[in-house]
């Protein structure tokens, strides 16, 4: 099984797709490190390099890090349908819920790796701006990129690791989702649309408060709401594995 997942995991990260998800996440802090309009859109002049980190994750999480792990997680299985691979592999002496688990597996490492780019890049970019002790906030933690006063690096970095964390996490089940429509439609495109159209209905259910804390969507923002993690990782960890269980139902009576 570890050396199935192995194998996912190099197929995912050969996909184009991952390839340039990853290279955007790695480039994005460069050009919030250099936009002359951050004063005119967030009030903010850059006082360290850690606040660049820390929007390049605010700016990624609005659309653009959701719809690379859907995407991912869409193609993961939608390209082995248009290749023709799939067959071949369910040849092999191996369940299909055990080839879903790999490649859910490895689509749920994904975000992490994807944040760890945009994290990478972050650092790279703000050193201009210096990475030491600086009188504000990273936007992640108490009085946002205002801050409470004097905030030193390992606060700093802690309040961006943390977030990070949390952002992987939010993450996850949108994988998980995304590869539920892949075993439904064996298309990268329509899986990845199913997703991103669920989440959207997910959003309109905020009309009915009583369902609002226990939505998907409501937990988008937890890399903001730290205080929130206790029953915020509950539920994205059980959406996580109900899409998963799901996922594999559908798949093992899939006819391919």
């Amino acid at each position: 099984m570890l050396r199935l997942f192995f194998f996912e995991v190099f197929k995912l990260f050969r996909l184009r797709s991952v390839g340039l998800g990853l290279l955007s996440a790695f480039l994005l802090p460069f050009l919030w490190a250099l936009a002359p309009g951050l004063k005119e859109v967030y009030g903010l002049v850059l006082a360290s390099g850690w606040q660049v980190v820390a929007l390049s994750l605010l700016a990624g999480m609005e659309f653009l890090f959701p719809f690379l792990v859907v995407m991912a997680a869409s193609e993961s299985l939608g390209s082995e349908v248009a290749q023709g691979t799939l067959k071949s592999l369910l040849l092999r002496p191996l369940s299909r819920t055990q080839l879903l688990l790999a490649k859910l597996l490895a689509v749920l490492l994904y975000p992490f790796v994807l944040l760890g780019a945009s994290f990478l890049g972050g650092v790279l970019a703000g050193l201009p701006h210096g990475l030491g002790a600086f009188y504000g906030g990273t936007g992640l933690g108490a009085g946002g990129f205002a801050g409470v006063g004097l905030l030193t690096p390992k606060e700093a970095l802690w309040e961006l690791l943390r977030a990070h964390l949390l952002a992987g996490a939010v993450l996850m089940p949108l994988a998980s989702l995304a590869l539920l429509y892949g075993t439904l439609f064996l298309s990268t495109t329509a899986s990845a649309l199913a997703a991103v159209a669920t989440l959207l209905l997910m959003r309109l259910l905020v009309a009915f408060p009583a369902f609002t804390p226990f939505l998907l969507t409501t937990y988008l923002d937890l890399h903001l709401r730290p205080e929130a993690a206790g029953l915020g990782l509950s539920l994205l960890l059980i959406y996580t594995l109900g899409f998963a269980f799901l996922g594999a139902l559908v798949f093992e009576r899939r006819d391919l």
